[in-house]
């Protein structure tokens, strides 16, 4: 066994972990987010083990909520990532074809991946568990699209990574959703949170969203201006979103460093 060569092996991943800002954070991020959300789930359960009257129905409504999150902000995610895979992605900005409609066709095929997802894992709540998301009513679909215009941000937000760090942003693509999970109160009451958490967590749609299904399903009452604030605040974090996209290809561009990352 040449020790050398093991040597020379083990070096060449530490430059390469070491050079990669994505790939550090990546090995900080699990370990850390598994500490926060089931630290706050278990504080929950703990101190108000009986603040739900329904807490499978509940926990499962938020579930389905934040897989619908998760998936439609996958699914722009993918189709993205599968140009660079396919090698596709310099032949995508090489064609006469405008950032505005490109953003348009990923944001139009996303919600039809999201719903080939989401549609089947409700139904199969109702039969196995008795939970049916259906019983929000008309708030259901103005909560769907928050979450959709919120699921869509962040897919441009790790679309603009990937335009400016390249291939090895990938990891944040899968991690962006859990990021946010602790700060969005899916599944406990912000209150849960310390308050300075909480500060920052009212800035985001998520806890609008989860707090109002919660408001519904508990209390029977729909607050119209909860779903208003939660609607308007991702539509703001979109057109962010869309200004982030539009600043990182021009900057790829300047770079020239836009038609390496297909390759």
């Amino acid at each position: 066994m040449r020790w050398h060569k093991i040597y020379g092996l083990s070096l060449r991943h530490f430059y390469l972990i070491r050079s990669s800002l994505p790939r550090i954070l990546d090995l900080i991020y699990w370990p850390s987010i598994q500490i926060f959300l089931w630290g706050f789930i278990s504080k929950f359960f703990t101190l108000s083990s009986d603040y739900y009257n329904n807490t499978v129905g509940i926990i499962l409504s938020a579930a389905i909520l934040y897989d619908f999150l998760f998936r439609s902000s996958i699914s722009y995610n993918m189709m993205f990532l599968e140009e660079i895979w396919s090698r596709n992605f310099t032949n995508l900005f090489i064609a006469p074809i405008k950032l505005s409609e490109i953003i348009t066709a990923l944001t139009i095929t996303a919600i039809f991946r999201t719903l080939i997802g989401l549609v089947p894992a409700a139904i199969l709540a109702i039969p196995l568990f008795g939970v049916s998301i259906f019983e929000l009513g008309l708030p259901l679909l103005f909560l769907l699209i928050s979450l959709y215009i919120f699921g869509v941000t962040l897919g441009l937000l790790v679309t603009s990574g990937l335009l400016r760090f390249g291939p090895s942003f990938e990891n944040i693509a899968w991690a962006s959703l859990f990021f946010l999970a602790p700060l969005g109160c899916i599944y406990y009451p912000i209150e849960i949170l310390p308050e300075w958490l909480q500060i920052i967590s009212k800035v985001l749609p998520l806890v609008h969203i989860f707090e109002e299904m919660r408001n519904i399903l508990i209390n029977e009452v729909i607050n119209y201006y909860s779903i208003l604030k939660s609607a308007m605040i991702s539509f703001l974090y979109f057109i962010m979103g869309i200004i982030i996209f539009y600043l990182s290809h021009s900057g790829a561009r300047e770079r020239g460093t836009l038609i390496n990352i297909g390759e």
